[in-house]
């Protein structure tokens, strides 16, 4: 185990399941960022028994790793979610929380020190649980009518270089061909887009919210309304 998830202190949280879940129930790990301008207001929220939300683990600022609720109880943080057939992803889900402001307090860079402690948490999770690189997700991934975080800063090409979670395998140079050309039939992008995973959806409104959040995860360079060719031949890839 790596020296910082090892070095992990406690603060529990009330927020949990009473019930144990078993080894094999542990099928995705999710990441949110805490979205709150204060780091300790964030760590207080998380265990306060009125908020009624938690997370299992919690990454500080200071890439402190806090254990907030044990692995095989269920916490509460996923909220309505849902990813292919799966539902209630709390259920069968590791969630971390990262200090940082988010979208609606000026979103900032995670940190060297929280990268670090987020490749080797994750690492040392998948491991354990032997978690699949594609149930490696975003809040924004299993919920993306409500969610945006961890955010188009999060970053995930580098955990996918430490073989950590999936991403695409376009060259950036062909990618910038098709950047902001207009995908011809944007229908066959949603079918394949639920297809993958998300939440299929018949509501043009709630269909730009979810194509925003997959470029979020995985064009973070542009993130518009126009389903264009490169997220289109982004997503081939990836399935």
């Amino acid at each position: 185990m790596q020296k910082n998830v090892e070095k992990m202190t406690i603060n529990y949280s009330p927020n949990f399941n009473s019930n144990k879940r078993s080894v094999s129930r542990v099928k995705y790990l999710i990441f949110h960022y805490t979205g709150m301008r204060s780091e300790n207001a964030a760590i207080k929220k998380l265990t306060n028994k009125s908020s009624k939300v938690s997370c299992h683990y919690f990454i500080k600022c200071n890439g402190e790793i806090i254990k907030i609720v044990p692995d095989l109880y269920i916490a509460w943080h996923a909220g309505t979610s849902s990813w292919k057939k799966d539902k209630s992803l709390n259920l069968n889900s590791i969630g971390i929380e990262i200090s940082n402001p988010g979208h609606a307090y000026k979103y900032q860079n995670f940190n060297t020190k929280q990268i670090t402690s987020i490749i080797n948490l994750s690492k040392h999770l998948k491991k354990k649980y032997k978690i699949k690189k594609e149930n490696i997700l975003g809040h924004s991934d299993i919920a993306p009518l409500r969610k945006k975080d961890p955010g188009e800063k999060f970053p995930w090409k580098l955990l996918n270089k430490k073989k950590i979670c999936i991403w695409h395998n376009l060259s950036e140079k062909n990618c910038k061909k098709l950047r902001g050309i207009k995908l011809n039939d944007s229908n066959i992008f949603f079918q394949l887009l639920f297809k993958f995973g998300y939440k299929s959806t018949h509501e043009n409104k709630d269909k730009t919210k979810i194509y925003k959040n997959f470029q979020r995860r995985f064009r973070p360079q542009l993130i518009s309304s126009i389903v264009d060719q490169e997220s289109f031949a982004i997503l081939k890839s990836l399935i």
